[in-house]
């Protein structure tokens, strides 16, 4: 197998485990389990530290789902953009349930040794999230009323 068939399969896998939310798989997939959110600054690095990110998602969003949508593969990483979607029923990262369902495309950039994962670097907008939580208003909507408020006088 080719460098990029034996990425994409790793890619597969992490995929595979993300969706079954089978920890120990999705940390198999890894040489060295390390996560950066981009949006939040988080990083989680090591298996401890991605093994709880990971069981802090599975528990918040139960049926969390990873769809994958576009694969682009370069030279040292490859750039997956995926729609991910679930409910959020339990405690995520120390918001309490909104009970609401949630689908955010993201890009998720990992980054290989060879074809050793050593790092997934996701970038997704925080804003969306927070607006289908309900903890955020659509900025458009606001700056629409507005508008509608000074023109109507």
């Amino acid at each position: 197998m080719d460098l990029r068939g034996a990425r994409q399969a790793v890619l597969d896998a992490h995929t595979a485990a993300e969706c079954a939310h089978d920890l120990d798989a999705l940390i198999a997939t890894f040489e060295h389990p390390r996560y950066e959110i981009v949006p939040t600054g988080e990083v989680f690095d090591g298996e401890g530290a991605v093994r709880a990110y990971h069981a802090e998602n599975f528990k918040g969003v139960p049926d969390l789902a990873v769809e994958p949508i576009a694969t682009h593969h370069g030279d040292d990483a490859v750039a997956e953009e995926a729609w991910v979607s679930g409910t959020h029923l339990g405690t995520y990262h120390g918001l309490p349930p909104t009970e609401r369902f949630v689908r955010v495309r993201v890009c998720g950039i990992y980054v290989f040794e060879e074809d050793r994962l050593v790092c997934e670097r996701v970038y997704f907008d925080a804003a969306t999230v927070l607006r289908q939580l309900g903890i955020a208003h659509d900025p458009l909507t606001v700056g629409r009323a507005l508008l509608r408020q000074v023109t109507s006088r």
